[in-house]
């Protein structure tokens, strides 16, 4: 009696680089259309009552994102749609601001939130798939099937596949079917008999920059000089996040300038009503709680005290990456990237110490007296 169909969802054998590739592609194309309008004074392409948006310019890249992988079976294919996605979505929700009022108002405050938390569902998203999954015997069968395709061009290294021979035999120690089994046995018994067309392993674009960047590490960012660097990013940001709760507190006791100030964000219909200044006064509080504990974080790594600066320094930025930002977009618009992109990296670093000077001193075993590695 045959097996009962199973057509349960299988993710992409390189769904972590499809998916960087996306949000790169995502952040590169709104920046660098908000910076680009800028600069040319928002120029409108078209003549008279013609005017050809950037949002068609996004849709014609999302639509060549879906063509190319429902058209072409090579891996290229999905490289290209992955780009070409992020571009597409970052040129259509760049436009936001004119789908959500009934006046198109391309600087509508919402716009810049509904955005930045697009994006950031985005990176959790990508944070979720990285997480290490339990593999099934099927799914390793459709990642071989995957990975194969390099056989087929003739393209298969080494290195690659000695991988396929790896999940082969998973797929032969661990799966109960005995059709898939045999499927497998197959598969690794074609492999040994094609190893006279393997090529020289070529290091993908993703693993030239990961052991270029491993190389740097090793090098240069040791544990003193990454403390440091980190410990100065921190109090340089720090200091930077503070600046504007202290002059807006400075201003309050000069009528004109707390006045004149208020009055710019009622021009610019970002404060509408009283619920709005409560919630600019809460955005001003929380960035400057913000900016002092990432100072603080930031004197603790300088005297040492790595775990309680770092636990303190990654708490504050994803408070202020996922919560405090969305206030800082809706009332500074989008000259805020800047300063998120550079919390993002703060944030890396500090999850790489973390990684190689701090969790690797907890995990290694204590030797006896005398004993030496």
């Amino acid at each position: 009696m045959p097996n009962a169909i199973n057509r349960s969802p299988i993710i992409q054998n390189r769904v972590n680089e499809y998916l960087l590739i996306t949000l790169m592609s995502f952040a590169g194309s709104v920046s660098l259309t908000r910076l680009f309008l800028e600069i040319m004074g928002y120029p409108q392409i078209g003549r008279g009552e013609l005017h050809f948006a950037h949002v068609l310019w996004g849709g014609l890249f999302l639509f060549l994102a879906t063509l190319l992988p429902i058209i072409f079976s090579n891996r290229w294919a999905l490289d290209f749609s992955a780009l070409f996605s992020g571009i597409g979505i970052g040129l259509f929700i760049d436009e936001v601001g004119k789908f959500i009022t009934q006046n198109n108002d391309y600087f509508y405050p919402s716009a810049a939130p509904i955005i930045y938390a697009f994006f950031l569902l985005t990176v959790l998203l990508y944070l979720e798939i990285r997480r290490p999954q339990k593999k099934t015997s099927r799914q390793t069968l459709y990642e071989c099937f995957q990975e194969i395709e390099e056989l087929l061009d003739n393209d298969l290294s080494l290195k690659e596949q000695r991988n396929l021979n790896q999940k082969l035999e998973f797929v032969i120690n661990n799966d109960e079917n005995p059709q898939q089994i045999l499927l497998a046995t197959s598969l690794k018994d074609y492999l040994s008999n094609r190893e006279i067309l393997l090529v020289p392993h070529k290091p993908s674009f993703f693993e030239k920059w990961t052991f270029r960047f491993r190389q740097f590490e090793a090098k240069w960012m040791t544990k003193k000089r990454l403390r440091l660097s980190i410990s100065f990013l921190l109090l340089v940001w720090g200091l930077y996040t503070v600046l504007e709760p202290f002059f807006i507190i400075k201003s309050i006791n000069q009528i004109e300038n707390i006045t004149a100030m208020l009055e710019k964000l009622v021009d610019q219909n970002i404060i509408k009503n009283a619920s709005g200044l409560t919630w600019y006064q809460a955005q001003i509080g929380l960035e400057g709680v913000l900016g002092f504990l990432g100072i603080f974080s930031g004197l603790l790594l300088l005297f040492k005290l790595d775990q309680a600066g770092i636990r303190i320094g990654i708490a504050t930025l994803l408070v202020m990456i996922s919560f405090a930002n969305l206030l800082l977009f809706y009332f500074d618009q989008f000259s805020t990237i800047t300063n998120a992109f550079g919390q993002f990296i703060i944030l890396v670093l500090l999850i790489r110490y973390r990684i190689r000077f701090i969790t690797k001193q907890v995990n290694t075993p204590t030797l006896p007296s005398g004993q030496v590695t």
